[in-house]
């Protein structure tokens, strides 16, 4: 999802989340790719933990496992731990994010491991990082080291948010490429090599708090290629599949061992014309993705979807919401089962309370219809993988609330929620 929104419904619009600054301090309330699916050991974590306490999560198969358990991501994102991190005010809130999440028992963590031009960005320029900034993220892996919970590392966003592919094209223009859209992040040559010398320059990087490689922490349990990419200039699907395809063959020849994803919201394309009707509408069939196609490259490890009812269906019948949700989380199970054979990822899934289309108890039945429906295939070992609620905040960032937000100590019912699943999942 848009961390501060682009797109919109004509019954729920998106809105633009708070600027970001400063606030006072908050309270604490396959060779290569068959690497991925076999056990290769990372190194040690902090903390005195050993190998087997703490091993990098794999793949075999249609399922996850880490130190020869069965493991199940039970998710949140926070897309803004990196930024926090960046300022001594607001650092408190990481902590605070992260220790409140590990108390519900969710132990997966997706955030942005990029910031590309502007304020605190992470990518000053093509080829040139801020080291205080890294050493924010330093901060992030570590935290989540600390209170056992796994990273899922977003590597660039489709959206201008944080930069995203049109900062990159801005940057190509401003060195006399002649670019003519936003979609340029995808097939020209000069733009992908800044993208690759960034991934470069993140997987290799050495923490300075932990002193290990990135790439070699067992905290990361996936780098995710970029969040939600679409590229509209060729409905095909030919452009996006071929930069999703030299990607994650980039990233693989650099960090063989940690799981890939790509970060799409499951939308079914060209190559699959007899789903198209699964899709939420005609449009989303026409925006580049192709869940099936897309999948099917060779080094990406776990199938990732999206769902937002809310803003995918233009109306407010709650069993239809529902009901909606169910076939299109079975469709992606079924599909990630029998044709990918790889586990699924419910990378994001939420419900805006902010226009009154919906109130807490839709959302908690929408969470407990996507909790339930993922473990009714996960306990019949049809597939493993997990879900990842959009979004966990702590106290005191309620400026950041666009919507979505799930404050615990105002949810204590959504908090029950969570903590029952987690209580499912074990057994």
């Amino acid at each position: 999802m848009e961390s501060a929104w682009e797109w919109s419904s004509p019954t729920c619009p998106r809105l633009a989340a708070p600027p970001l600054q400063a606030t006072p301090r908050v309270s604490l309330l396959h060779c290569v790719l068959l690497a991925a699916s076999c056990c290769i050991p990372l190194a040690m974590p902090p903390g005195g933990a050993n190998e087997g306490e703490w091993a990098a999560v794999e793949r075999r198969g249609p399922h996850l496992w880490a130190s020869g358990r069965p493991f199940v991501v039970h998710g949140f994102n926070t897309y803004w731990l990196m930024y926090f991190a960046g300022d001594p005010a607001t650092r408190p809130a990481v902590t605070a994010a992260l220790a409140d999440a590990a108390g519900a028992g969710l132990n997966v963590c997706r955030t942005w491991a990029f910031n590309d031009g502007g304020y605190r960005a992470l990518q000053l320029k093509p080829f040139s990082y801020d080291e205080e900034v890294f050493q924010a993220l330093d901060f992030v892996i570590s935290e989540a080291r600390n209170h056992k919970v796994r990273l899922i590392l977003s590597l660039c966003n489709n959206w201008k948010d944080y930069g995203g592919k049109a900062q990159y094209v801005r940057w190509g223009k401003e060195a006399g490429l002649h670019l003519t859209s936003d979609d340029a992040f995808f097939s020209d040559a000069t733009i992908k090599s800044y993208y690759k010398a960034f991934v470069k320059a993140v997987l290799t990087r050495k923490n300075t708090i932990t002193n290990v490689a990135y790439m070699d922490d067992p905290t990361i349990l996936a780098w995710e290629l970029i969040n939600e990419p679409h590229c509209h200039s060729d409905p095909s699907g030919d452009t996006l599949q071929a930069w999703i395809e030299e990607m994650a063959s980039y990233v693989k020849s650099i960090d063989p061992v940690h799981l890939l994803e790509i970060g799409v919201e499951g939308y079914y394309g060209p190559s699959t014309p007899e789903l198209l009707h699964v899709n939420p509408d005609a449009y989303s069939g026409t925006i580049g993705t192709d869940f099936i196609r897309n999948h099917r490259a060779l080094g990406i490890d776990l199938a990732s979807i999206h769902i937002y009812s809310d803003n995918w269906l233009p109306h407010s019948e709650e069993d239809s919401h529902l009901q909606f949700v169910k076939t299109w989380m079975q469709q992606h199970i079924d599909d990630a089962a029998n044709l990918l054979g790889m586990p699924i990822l419910i990378g994001e899934f939420g419900v805006s309370l902010k226009c009154g289309k919906f109130g807490h108890k839709f959302r908690e039945a929408f969470m407990e219809t996507v909790y339930s429906t993922f473990l009714r295939s996960w306990k019949s070992g049809v597939i493993g993988g997990g879900c990842l609620v959009w979004q966990l905040f702590p106290e005191s960032t309620e400026h950041m609330d666009d919507g979505y937000a799930v404050f615990f100590a105002k949810s204590p019912s959504t908090l029950k929620l969570l903590t029952d699943h987690s209580r499912s999942l074990e057994s």
